[in-house]
């Protein structure tokens, strides 16, 4: 699904800073940023899940947005920004993406964002997690697509460790 906005219509993104680069999150599924939590490692993981982490007394996958972009991460994340990203009601899945900073939120025009280009994608679209790119004051702008950033095996994973305990 394209990220832009109808004729004429901005999309309101929140940005973060990931490493050297930017990241963007489109606002609607944006549930809050807050200061990183404890985080317990999940083995069996992509290298981008941190883990999981009791937020708002539910167990929270946890992805490295600098690992999941290829950036180094020597350094603690700085935020998580947590996403609602499906799921019924009452078992809607969450997600928090650890990044080094918000920057804020912007207001992107539509034409302002390509979709990604050809060579950059994996070949696998259920693997591509960068949906779109721009350029935000002379820097480059990667926006998340939300719906591929967990896995679906992790989510099984997490429901069957939910009903083991």
């Amino acid at each position: 699904m394209p990220i832009r906005g109808g004729k004429g219509e901005s999309r309101s993104l929140l940005v973060c800073r990931v490493g050297a680069k930017l990241c963007a999150l489109p606002l609607g599924k944006l549930l809050e940023t807050m200061r990183p939590l404890p985080t317990e490692p999940l083995a069996g993981t992509a290298d981008f899940v941190a883990g999981v982490a009791s937020i708002r007394g539910r167990p929270t996958p946890v992805l490295d947005a600098r690992k999941l972009l290829g950036s180094r991460s020597d350094s603690a994340p700085g935020r998580y920004v947590t996403l609602e990203l499906g799921g019924a009601a009452e078992r809607a899945r969450v997600a928090a993406i650890a990044v080094d900073s918000v920057v804020g939120i912007r207001d992107v025009a539509p034409g302002i964002l390509d979709d990604l280009p050809h060579l950059l994608r994996s070949g696998r679209g259920e693997d591509d997690v960068v949906s779109a790119v721009a350029t935000l004051d002379s820097e480059l702008l990667l926006v998340l697509e939300q719906a591929r950033l967990v896995p679906e095996e992790l989510w099984q994973k997490l429901e069957q460790e939910r009903a083991s305990t």
